[in-house]
C-alpha cells in the first residue's frame, strides 16, 4: 500500500481540481492520495490485524442494530422510510432484521438511525464521534442496491477503506470549522467515497460524490442535542442517506467537488498517514450502551461497588467529577431512552441500582424504577479543568462515594474500557452480540451471523450469505 500511494502517478487523478474561489487552497497532492486509496486498496493491502478487526466492527454494529429494531425511534423511521422513500425500481435495498425493500437512500437513513438509536456502537475519540454507523448502513444499502453478488470480502475491505476515510474527515471538519457536529457530518463524505467505488465511478465522478457528500451533509449541532435529548441523536443515519444520495448523484452527472475536508491545503497533515496508518485499530468499543463520555464514571462506580459490596441504598453522598461535555449529560429524570442514553447521572445510578447496565435498563419501559431515579437526583456533577485539557484523546472522570456507615471511597482518575489501549476482556464483544442479538433473532441465526463474520473464510463466503441471515424479519 506505501508503493501504492507513492508511485500512483498523480496526473491520473488530478482532473477537476477546485477552480473560482477555493482553487488555490486545494492541492493536487492530497486529491490524488484519497482517490488511490479508494480505488486502489485491495484486501492483501491490509495487515493482518486490520483484517481481523473489520470482522468485529461489523459484528459489533449489526448486534447494535438488531437491538436497535427494538426502539420507538427505528419503528418510527422505518415506517418513515417505507412511506417516503418506496421504489418501484427493480433496484432496492432492504431494512436491517426487517427485509422490507425500500429505495437506497431510505435505506441508507433507517439503517443508519435503527444502528443509532442505542448509543452502544464504536467510535473515534479524536473525531468525537461513530464512522461505523454511517458507513455500515450506507454501504449495505449501496451493495444491496447494485451487487448483491459481491463477496464478503470485497464488503469488508470497502468498510476498512470507509473507516480510513471517514476519522479522517471528522478530524479535518472539527479541526477546521468553529462548531461541533455530528458525526453524520463527515460520516457522509466516507460513505459517498466509498459509495463512489462500490458504483464502479472514476476519479473525477468519485470527488464530486465527496463533495456533494460534504455540502449536503448534516452539520448538525451535537451539543444541542446533548443539551435536549432527541431522536436526532448523532445525524449517523441522515449522514448515511447523504452519502448514498451523493454516489447516486455524481454517478449521474450532478457534480457538487470539492470536498474540503479531504481537498483543503489547511488540513493536509491529517492525511499524509493515509494507507499507512490504520485508523480502524484505533477505535473504542463500548461495553454499555450509553454516552461514552459518561462511561469513565459508570466504570468508577461499578470498580468501587465491586470492590467494596456496598448497595446503591448504602450511598449517602456521590460526586462525579468530569470534563465539559460529560457534565452537560445532565437528564436526571429521563422520561425516554434517548434521554437514558445521554445522561451522565442516571445510567450511573441505574448501574448501581441494578448491578448491571444493558438495553434493558436504558429501555423505557424501566425508566419508572424509583430508586434509580432518586439516586439520579442526588449526584452531584463537578467540571474539572484538568480532565478538559485531556479531552477528546482521553475522556477522564472520578467518583467519590460518601456512604451511610461513613466510609468514603474515592476512585481517582478513571478512563472507559474498550479503548485501544484499555480493551474489553476477551470474548466481552461476542457476547455483547449476542446479548443484543439472540433477543430479536433467536440464538441460532445470532450464532450463525457471528461465526460467518469471525471465522468465514472470505474467500468463498458471498455478501448474499450473510444478507439471508441480517434482511429476514425478526
Amino acid at each position: 500500500m506505501q508503493d501504492l500511494m507513492k508511485h500512483a502517478d498523480r496526473s491520473d487523478h488530478s482532473a477537476g481540481v477546485a477552480t473560482g474561489t477555493d482553487a488555490a487552497s486545494v492541492t493536487k497532492a492530497a486529491t490524488t492520495d484519497y482517490l488511490v486509496f479508494t480505488q486502489q486498496t485491495q484486501w492483501q493491502d491490509l495487515p493482518t490485524s486490520v483484517q481481523h478487526m473489520v470482522r468485529t466492527c461489523v459484528l459489533d454494529l449489526l448486534g447494535v442494530a438488531a437491538s436497535g429494531t427494538q426502539t420507538e425511534l427505528s419503528r418510527i423511521i422505518r415506517e418513515h422510510a417505507l412511506e417516503q422513500f418506496s421504489s418501484q425500481s427493480p433496484r432496492r435495498a432492504r431494512l436491517l432484521f426487517d427485509g422490507r425493500h425500500v429505495g437506497a437512500v431510505g435505506a441508507a437513513l433507517a439503517n443508519g438511525m435503527t444502528i443509532d438509536s442505542v448509543d452502544a456502537h464504536d467510535g473515534y475519540k479524536p473525531s468525537k464521534g461513530h464512522a461505523g454507523c454511517s458507513l455500515l448502513s450506507g454501504v449495505l444499502s449501496l451493495y444491496d442496491y447494485h451487487d448483491q453478488s459481491a463477496s464478503l470480502q470485497e464488503f469488508l475491505l470497502s468498510i476498512v477503506i470507509g473507516y480510513e476515510i471517514a476519522c479522517r474527515a471528522g478530524v479535518a471538519l472539527h479541526s477546521s470549522v468553529p462548531d461541533y457536529h455530528t458525526s453524520g457530518a463527515w460520516g457522509a463524505v466516507a460513505v459517498a467515497t466509498i459509495g463512489s467505488r462500490i458504483l464502479g465511478l472514476n476519479a473525477a465522478q468519485t470527488r464530486e460524490a465527496a463533495g456533494i457528500a460534504e455540502y449536503h451533509g448534516p452539520r448538525s449541532q451535537m451539543m444541542r442535542v446533548i443539551d435536549h435529548p432527541t431522536m436526532l441523536k448523532d445525524g449517523s443515519g441522515w449522514g448515511a442517506m447523504a452519502g448514498v444520495s451523493a454516489a447516486l448523484l455524481a454517478r449521474d452527472g450532478f457534480t457538487g467537488s470539492p470536498a474540503l475536508t479531504l481537498e483543503d491545503i489547511g488540513v493536509q497533515n491529517v492525511w499524509q498517514d493515509l494507507g499507512t496508518r490504520w485508523l480502524i485499530e484505533e477505535q473504542y468499543f463500548k461495553p454499555v450502551p450509553v454516552c461514552r463520555w459518561a462511561q469513565p464514571a459508570i466504570v468508577a462506580c461499578r470498580d468501587l461497588q465491586i470492590q467494596n459490596g456496598f448497595k446503591a441504598s448504602d450511598i449517602k453522598r456521590l460526586t462525579i467529577g468530569s470534563f465539559h461535555e460529560s457534565v452537560r449529560l445532565e437528564a436526571r429524570a429521563p422520561q425516554t431512552t434517548e434521554e437514558a442514553q445521554y445522561s451522565l447521572p442516571y445510567p450511573v445510578a441505574a448501574m448501581l441500582v441494578h448491578g448491571r447496565l444493558g438495553v434493558p435498563e436504558v429501555n423505557q419501559p424501566l425508566l419508572s424504577n424509583n430508586e434509580a431515579l432518586t439516586l439520579s437526583r442526588a449526584i452531584e456533577l463537578e467540571e474539572i479543568d484538568a480532565y478538559n485539557a485531556l479531552f477528546p484523546e482521553k475522556r477522564i472522570s472520578h467518583v467519590v462515594i460518601e456512604l451511610h456507615d461513613g466510609r468514603v471511597l474515592e476512585s481517582g482518575p478513571v478512563e472507559a474500557t474498550g479503548d485501544p489501549d484499555k480493551p474489553l476482556p476477551a470474548g466481552t464483544l461476542e457476547q455483547k452480540f449476542m446479548d443484543y442479538t439472540s433477543p430479536i433473532t433467536g440464538d441460532e441465526r445470532a450464532l450463525r451471523i457471528k461465526e460467518l463474520l469471525l471465522n468465514g473464510d472470505i474467500t468463498t463466503v458471498k455478501l448474499s450469505d450473510l444478507a439471508e441471515l441480517i434482511y429476514p424479519a425478526a
